[in-house]
């Protein structure tokens, strides 16, 4: 979700280090082909070392998982689409921003756990739930601003806040699969724009009002 920077192999735990060299090689090669070996290497620890923090690679998919989720969410906690005083301009500020961070090599802007989750979902099921854990916690996050939204502009139409929520990942996690299957990052970026476009449909937004 967010872009996190790549650590030096000095700072931090082994722990820590090993769950850096996931979160970074992962999106790169994918879960299947990242091995122990890559792992250790990337983070400067022994095989020993490794098996001592995590007793399998499946162990370090879930708390790669879960780390990502930890450290993105103070990154989105501090992002500036909180700013805005209206709800809706707080939503669309939010779309905005997603756009905002898609930039550099694919590995660096697209979602851990939205990658895990297609290539695992089936074969390592406690992966895929770590990685639906971070995916619909951060959904849970819009929803409060979304329903400020339809109250403050008396929307009734028959859908949710929590469906909506729901589907802006939809349209961002589609967007990187889009620019990874394209080599192509201004796919995901289009995908933001039209995101962008149907929220303002669903709030009834007119083409003379100022909302950013």
């Amino acid at each position: 979700m967010s872009r996190p920077t790549k650590q030096s192999p000095e700072r931090g735990s082994a722990r820590t280090r090993l769950l850096e060299a996931a979160r970074d090689i992962v999106r790169t090669k994918g879960f299947a082909a990242t091995t122990v070996d890559d792992l250790c290497r990337a983070a400067d620890v022994t095989k020993g070392a490794f098996f001592h923090h995590f007793a399998s690679k499946d162990a370090l998919g879930v708390a790669a998982a879960e780390f990502w989720a930890a450290t993105t969410t103070g990154f989105f906690e501090a992002a500036p689409y909180h700013d805005p005083a209206d709800p809706l301009e707080r939503v669309l500020a939010y779309v905005a921003f997603r756009k905002a961070i898609i930039m550099g090599e694919l590995a660096e802007f697209t979602c851990l756990v939205g990658t895990m989750a297609q290539e695992v979902y089936a074969s390592f099921p406690d992966i895929r739930d770590a990685c639906g854990r971070s995916i619909f916690g951060h959904t849970a996050t819009l929803e409060g601003d979304i329903e400020a939204a339809r109250q403050d502009r008396g929307i009734t139409d028959d859908w949710t806040a929590e469906s909506l929520a729901r589907h802006t990942q939809a349209v961002i996690q589609g967007g990187f699969v889009l620019a990874k299957a394209g080599n192509d990052p201004e796919l995901a970026r289009e995908s933001l724009d039209h995101l962008n476009r149907y929220i303002r449909y669903l709030f009834h937004v007119t083409e003379e009002e100022d909302i950013a």
